[in-house]
């Protein structure tokens, strides 16, 4: 695993290729179950539209489980296939774009068509808000309540600490969610600042 930037939030951006009218919508989605939501979404809100081709990468970027593409009646690798060339070219993750074209009388060819829809999406993501995402582990363990203010503490200032959930019965009990690249460190350095007494295991 590795870092990777996601969309902020969504995306309108639209212009006019040749007298056909191009509207690329873009949102966050980190799951597939987000990116058909997102899809069916925009099909309902353009249902006089001649195409709404789209691509995604539903995911963390590389996982090709996780790519999709459609050109929902545009003549086959023209629409879909492009926009997802440009988004797995960004290196972005979790993102989907539906492409919604009004056609204008103007017949734009097979290579015109892919450098619409390439290049429409292409300049949408120039505007696009984007930022990081970690990908993080779960820790989780039990300590004693008198190590508590120490554990959290030593953690907060010593890792990249995205989460930390406690609930209190007999002892507290920890799940702690944290930059994965950091989570070994973190087992051995609590355990030995607890003097062995707590250890933390990765949540599976």
């Amino acid at each position: 695993m590795s870092e990777y930037y996601i969309p902020s939030g969504t995306l309108k951006f639209q212009e006019e290729i040749k007298k056909s009218t191009f509207i690329v919508h873009i949102a966050h989605t980190p799951t597939l179950d987000d990116a058909k939501a997102f899809i069916k979404k925009i099909n309902e809100d353009y249902p006089d539209a001649r195409h709404n081709c789209w691509a995604h990468v539903a995911g963390q970027p590389g996982g090709s489980h996780v790519y999709g593409f459609s050109d929902d009646g545009e003549p086959n690798g023209t629409a879909g296939k492009p926009m997802l060339n440009v988004l797995t070219g960004s290196g972005l993750g979790e993102i989907t774009a539906v492409t919604t074209r009004y056609f204008g009388g103007i017949k734009l060819g097979t290579g015109g068509l892919v450098r619409a829809y390439g290049g429409s999406l292409n300049n949408a993501l120039v505007e696009l808000e984007t930022c990081l995402k970690i990908p993080s582990i779960i820790l989780q363990g039990e300590s004693d309540y008198a190590l508590q203010g120490i554990i959290e503490q030593y953690l907060q200032s010593h890792f990249t600490i995205l989460a930390i959930d406690k609930e209190y019965s007999a002892s507290v009990c920890w799940k702690i969610s944290i930059d994965h690249r950091q989570a070994r460190q973190a087992q051995q350095e609590i355990f030995d600042l607890s003097n062995g007494v707590v250890e933390l295991t990765i949540k599976e």
